[in-house]
């Protein structure tokens, strides 16, 4: 697989938000055939910097109602990717 079909978009919340400053962690919204080897070797690639660690989770979609009707949101993959120490990402320290 190509870096940009694994590393889908960035995902930026509060939780996220102070895992980036407390701990040098990164959230990132992947492709779901990808695992943890591609995941890394891609952050790697895409910002250059090392990855010591990837954590990686399966987000199951939510059930939504539109009147009479029941569906679900798809499901997606999570990953979370901690960089070694004076590593930063600086694409995402403005944001």
């Amino acid at each position: 697989m190509e870096v940009h079909q694994i590393i889908r978009k960035l995902l930026v919340t509060e939780k996220s938000t102070v895992a980036r400053d407390e701990s040098n962690k990164y959230c990132f919204e992947v492709d779901r055939k990808a695992n943890k080897v591609e995941i890394g070797k891609a952050v790697e690639k895409l910002f250059k910097v090392k990855v010591t660690d990837v954590r990686v989770m399966h987000v199951l979609g939510k059930k939504k109602r539109m009147g009479r009707i029941m569906g679900q949101k798809s499901s997606w993959k999570k990953a979370i990717v901690t960089l070694a120490a004076g590593n930063r990402i600086e694409i995402i320290e403005g944001v």
